[in-house]
């Protein structure tokens, strides 16, 4: 069983920047793809970004050149900072974990790749 610890986020104004982190209890097999989701009110959760064990990762057209996630292998923690926000990027952002195939599959965006799901941590962008 694969524990992910989101921390970040907050309140930002527009045009502002912030990080989030995801810390996993573990590095396995199940932690092989790593996401970043968000849920914004009254909206289903929507993949935001995706990194493989081998450093690839995959954006959604909505947060390309603003957001870059990165991996620390040693501590077994991923990171997405967030440039450039727009209100449109408020939401609650969870991480999830899976094994390769939810990376290298072509789709990445998938929930159900993926079975292991952070808290979430909120992150308001105000204009």
């Amino acid at each position: 069983q694969v524990q992910l610890v989101e921390s970040g986020g907050g309140s930002v104004q527009a045009g502002g920047s912030t990080r989030l982190s995801c810390a996993a209890s573990a590095y396995t097999t199940d932690t092989a793809c790593m996401a970043w989701f968000r849920q914004a009110a009254g909206k289903e959760r929507v993949g935001v970004v995706a990194i493989g064990s081998g450093g690839s990762a995959w954006y959604a057209d909505s947060v390309k050149g603003r957001f870059t996630i990165s991996q620390d292998n040693a501590k077994n923690t991923v990171y997405l900072q967030m440039n450039s926000l727009k209100p449109e990027d408020t939401a609650t952002y969870y991480c999830a974990a899976g094994q390769w195939y939810a990376c290298y599959s072509g789709s990445w965006f998938l929930r159900d790749d993926y079975h292991f799901w952070g808290q979430g941590t909120q992150v308001t962008v105000s204009s």
